[in-house]
């Protein structure tokens, strides 16, 4: 079984993350961000990820550092966990539909970090959760993890669905991505030697 832990402190947050790619779908997350959980024990479940999770944060200045840094630091626990990479699918993506919304997320572990995201969220807020840090979340994860993530709404009405159905389509992908290819064990999936 693949496994991280993490212990991320900077002067803004402290991060605890422990986690096991080929879990079951458990979760202990507390960010101090309601919405935000919520978002990361569904990623968890439909990730079919253990992830147990634990961040303080100066969320008296406002929600941007810790958002950013979850982000960062669960990348950076995926990173460890997949360790030299080798035998992995690297790549994948998956297309979710919540109701009347329909999410697609993308993911490359390649080594480079990269992210696209467009969630069409005009709120300021969905539930205790600064909206436009959504996009801050994923840049985070893909800087720890040496990824490609690009996330897009193509449509829907409610901001809570289209939020949603990132994180689940995101859960999704990676699950993909981190899987092992059994014909290619051996292979590290890049012509260039190295990710």
């Amino acid at each position: 079984m693949r496994k991280a832990k993490l212990h991320r402190k900077t002067a803004e947050t402290e991060i605890r993350i422990a986690l096991t790619i080929e879990g079951r779908g458990k979760y202990e997350v507390s960010t101090g961000i309601r919405f935000l959980d919520h978002m990361l024990e569904l990623f968890a479940r439909h990730g079919g990820f253990d992830v147990k999770l634990s961040s303080i944060g100066d969320l008296d200045v406002d929600q941007h550092h810790t958002v950013e840094d979850v982000g960062i630091a669960l990348g950076e626990v995926f990173d460890r966990a997949l360790g030299n990479r080798r035998g992995i699918l690297r790549a994948g993506y998956f297309v979710m539909p919540m109701d009347e919304t329909l999410g697609l997320a993308a993911v490359d572990f390649g080594g480079r970090a990269a992210a696209v995201v467009d969630t069409k969220v005009r709120a300021a807020r969905v539930g205790d959760l600064q909206a436009e840090l959504v996009c801050d979340f994923f840049e985070g994860f893909a800087r720890g993890a040496r990824a490609n993530v690009h996330a897009r709404v193509l449509y829907g009405r409610s901001s809570h669905h289209k939020i949603e159905a990132l994180f689940k389509a995101f859960a999704r992908a990676l699950r993909v991505a981190c899987s092992h290819d059994r014909r290619l064990s051996r292979m590290l999936p890049s012509t260039k030697g190295l990710l």
